[in-house]
């Protein structure tokens, strides 16, 4: 017998995996983590499309700068623990998940969160702004080039060694007993997935707030949104700052995460993993950047989880590519995704 038949007939089949329920806790924490983290970022790249009509290719370098930034708040500066005692509340350790030291790592996170905004709004002032009323295929090519520039600057600034974000929970984890085994749920996997909803909440509230209505009346019709006194140059600047909030959040989660696990050269790229969620869902429409990030996510964790003895025929990682694959089935036969505008043009 050969070395893939006795491999295959020794792993557990799919139907044993999908009876285990120790597997499908652990399918179902996976899952919920990266499918927030993935509306997160999708929901950057819809709310820059929708002002601006072009996808933002430099959004995962944005986001790999916002955990950096993360970085440099939290553990390089040491904002805010420096500014008090070494014995004061918010410098200790605490087994609690809500401890003072997860309210200073929260503090440190919404200076990081500003910062980015400032890069966001000087991204757009800069490179965006001046491109207004040109060719859209230009405005794209300019955030390929800001993808390059900003990734180059990023992985200069973290060098050979992985920056750490400093996870206030210190790695700590609930072990929960399934049968006779226990799932380890760590106390930032739920924290990331609340981060989502706080998030997108924010952002529900967001756009019915009287500046929300008129970013929506913008990207709707810029014409329209200029006659009626809106100013559709600040409105652009807004969508960047926030789409830009969004991905540092995005990235700092990520650099929480099990895997990475901190901020990595590999960081940047993770909006490109993002991209078959924005597609499923809809370039233009934000309940579509969840439920396609949510979509892709249970598509990769599933076959990851379900199908991983196929690895042994078909390479490690090719949960990651079905999403990929998806994408294209949508473009071919559904190119405006789930929820997106369809749009008839007459040439």
């Amino acid at each position: 017998m050969s070395h893939a038949l006795i491999v295959l007939a020794q792993t557990p089949t799919f139907l044993e995996r999908l009876g285990d329920p120790f597997t499908g806790a652990n399918f179902l924490i996976n899952f919920l983590v990266l499918g927030a983290l993935y509306s997160l970022l999708a929901i950057g790249f819809v709310i820059t499309f929708k002002a601006t009509q072009v996808l933002n290719f430099a959004h995962g370098a944005i986001a790999a700068l916002g955990a950096y930034f993360t970085f440099l708040v939290a553990v390089e500066w040491d904002i805010p623990g420096r500014f008090f005692p070494a014995d004061h509340p918010i410098n200790s350790t605490s087994e609690a998940f809500l401890s003072w030291e997860l309210f200073g790592w929260l503090v440190a996170l919404f200076l990081a969160l500003l910062m980015a905004a400032f890069l966001g709004w000087v991204l757009e002032r800069l490179f965006i702004e001046p491109m207004v009323g040109e060719p859209l295929f230009s405005v794209a090519i300019i955030t390929l080039g800001l993808e390059i520039m900003l990734r180059t600057l990023y992985n200069d600034a973290i060098g050979v060694v992985d920056r750490q974000v400093g996870d206030p929970f210190l790695f700590k984890s609930w072990q929960i007993p399934i049968g006779d085994q226990s799932v380890t749920l760590l106390y930032s996997q739920p924290f990331i997935v609340l981060a989502a909803i706080v998030s997108g909440a924010g952002l529900a509230w967001f756009f019915r707030s009287r500046t929300g209505v008129a970013m929506r009346a913008t990207a709707f019709d810029q014409e329209a949104a200029m006659v009626q006194g809106i100013p559709v140059n600040r409105i652009f600047a807004l969508a960047w700052m926030i789409a830009a909030v969004l991905a540092g959040i995005a990235g700092t989660m990520f650099a929480l995460a099990p895997c990475p696990c901190g901020a990595t050269p590999l960081l940047p790229f993770i909006a490109f993993r993002a991209l078959p969620a924005v597609v499923v869902g809809g370039l233009d429409s934000i309940t579509g950047a969840v439920v396609g990030g949510f979509l892709v996510a249970f598509i990769e964790i599933f076959l990851g989880t379900y199908f991983g003895f196929l690895s042994e025929y078909v390479g490690s990682g090719f949960g990651a590519v079905i999403p990929y694959v998806v994408m294209f089935v949508f473009l071919i036969f559904k190119p405006y995704g789930l929820f997106g505008t369809e749009e008839i043009r007459r040439v």
